[in-house]
């Protein structure tokens, strides 16, 4: 479904600031695959999440998704193919528009715009079904609710249209525990039951071993660990550790040094 082949990515090319992010990344994601993506900051997480969903051109490579080479295709066209969830709770929705309205707007992505009804009776219909427990706020502005109501919300609307590949960026960061646990099974949910193809980076190295059916690790812009299968089931944290000493040469006593060096 998905393939980076050769991917590199420098900022600041040619001035003291260069930093080299993506350092020839190269990634297959087969259809259905839910893969969770950790390393520390600096590791080139963001920036492989934001090539493939076209925020900037890449220096060098290539960006296969479905068979498509979307390589040099700008961000709203990708927009059609590829839903995404972000950290910000109040990024990826209309704050001062209802909700269904807002689902209207995810449900019309990548189509062509003309004049009509923004929400249709059978639309207000199925919307109602798919948001259950929020069903009686439907006319309700979407800045009026939770964060964690808001994530949700906005999950709903990233794979509305089924969308070829679904990227989740840390879209648990800023909820509490209990909020945050309830969004992930929420995830789960969605990409299980519409067979999606999924791409989820967090900093939690529990929630990393626990979700998907394969962990990719990164370090200085390259993927140093990919686990997936029955190996996977059986990692735990130390196990992860231990793997990133081996690897990346350096060793760890917790989790917070490895995801935040």
């Amino acid at each position: 479904m998905l393939d980076l082949i050769n991917v590199r990515k420098t900022f600041n090319k040619g001035t003291i600031n260069q930093r080299v992010a993506l350092d020839g990344i190269n990634l297959h994601l087969e259809d259905g695959d839910f893969v969770t993506v950790i390393g520390g900051n600096g590791a080139g997480k963001s920036t492989m999440l934001n090539a493939v969903a076209g925020v900037w051109p890449v220096d060098d490579g290539r960006i296969i998704l479905d068979g498509e080479d979307i390589t040099a295709l700008p961000d709203y066209k990708r927009a059609k193919y590829i839903g995404r969830v972000f950290q910000d709770p109040m990024m990826g929705t209309a704050p001062n528009m209802q909700l269904e309205e807002n689902l209207a707007l995810a449900m019309r992505r990548g189509q062509r715009r003309g004049l009509g009804w923004g929400v249709t009776r059978a639309e207000r219909e199925e919307y109602r079904e798919k948001l259950r427990g929020l069903e009686d706020r439907m006319t309700a502005k979407v800045g009026l609710l939770s964060g964690g109501q808001r994530q949700a919300l906005t999950l709903l609307m990233a794979s509305l249209r089924r969308p070829k590949l679904l990227l989740l960026d840390e879209h648990t960061a800023a909820l509490d525990p209990a909020t945050a646990a309830k969004v992930l099974e929420l995830s789960d949910k969605i990409v299980a039951e519409n067979g999606l193809t999924a791409m989820m980076i967090t900093h939690n190295m529990k929630d990393a071993i626990k979700h998907g059916n394969r962990l990719i690790m990164m370090n200085e812009g390259r993927i140093i660990l990919d686990i997936s299968g029955e190996e996977k089931q059986k990692l735990t944290k130390r196990d992860l550790m231990d793997k990133f000493a081996e690897i990346a040469g350096m060793q760890v006593e917790s989790d917070q040094v490895l995801l935040t060096r």
